[in-house]
């Protein structure tokens, strides 16, 4: 980064960073970015950015030199993507960095029904032992992501019963993210689990998406080997399947359930629901 440089920001190819990155931008504060694909990454005026993937000690070391903020989006999911992680965080806390913002979880925790929420304990736990000074933004199931559970048959499959979760949308946890990153005293050492302002079934989802997009979606509750054999058709690897699967099994637990008020007091602005999310998507 430069000698002026103190804020890093990870992620910016993807939604979270790149509107994280945005919101900076317009807020005038200066800031570096790492991407993995910098081909890939926006510009902005005065903004570096610098070409690590978080596995590349020497390249990330680099990159961190002088930064004392550093917001990681966690990584795409993989095979690999807890060592990533680890390798990562053990390079920024060598380089120098004060503060990590981690983009999370909502319930991470060592025996979370969904398998990825693990990881995202692990991660928590690698950052709480380096030493740095840590904000942990758990984020709920994404909102954003609601029309596409919907099969191309209309109908939202997986064994989630009628259990509720409280997604939120991207937009607010780049707006948390973003608050933060400009006042990192403020949110030292904290948690926030980041929701939408309601819970929701996905047979509720289904009526929704029904409402506001003029198709009828509905929603199946399978069971645990249904689901497991509907998504065979894609060969993925057992891994993924697994955080496919636990994804619902995880709502069925009542894991994913219970609004905060978080993105609120962090923002000062009420997070998006699932009806105004749809309405301004489709205007």
């Amino acid at each position: 980064m430069t000698d002026t440089t103190t804020l890093a920001v990870t992620g910016v190819t993807g939604a979270v960073g790149r509107l994280t990155a945005d919101l900076l931008a317009d807020a005038g504060v200066p800031f570096g970015m790492l991407a993995r694909s910098p081909e890939r990454a926006p510009r902005y005026p005065g903004t570096s950015l610098a070409a690590a993937t978080y596995s590349d000690r020497e390249a990330v070391l680099a990159a961190l030199d002088g930064v004392q903020t550093l917001f990681m989006v966690s990584a795409a999911e993989n095979a690999e993507r807890l060592g990533e992680h680890l390798a990562f965080v053990d390079a920024a806390a060598d380089a120098g960095v004060q503060h990590i913002v981690y983009t999370s979880f909502f319930g991470a925790a060592p025996d979370a029904t969904f398998t990825l929420a693990r990881d995202h304990f692990a991660t928590e736990q690698r950052i709480l032992a380096s030493g740095m000074r840590h904000t942990f933004l758990r984020d709920n199931l994404y909102l954003d992501f609601a029309q596409y559970l919907v099969g191309d048959d209309g109908v939202i499959r997986g064994p989630a019963g009628s259990g509720r979760a409280a997604m939120v949308a991207r937009a607010d946890v780049a707006r948390v993210a973003a608050a933060v990153l400009q006042h990192p005293g403020q949110h030292v050492d904290v948690t926030y689990d980041l929701t939408g302002p309601e819970e929701l079934t996905l047979a509720e989802v289904a009526e929704k998406l029904s409402r506001h997009t003029g198709r009828p979606v509905s929603f199946h509750d399978e069971t645990i080997p249904e689901a497991y054999a509907s998504r065979a058709k894609w060969h993925a690897p057992d891994w993924q399947n697994d955080a496919w699967v636990s994804t619902y099994t995880a709502i069925a637990a009542g894991e994913l359930a219970g609004v905060t008020d978080d993105v609120e007091r962090v923002t000062g602005r009420r997070p998006l629901s699932l009806d105004e999310l749809l309405r301004d998507e489709l205007r």
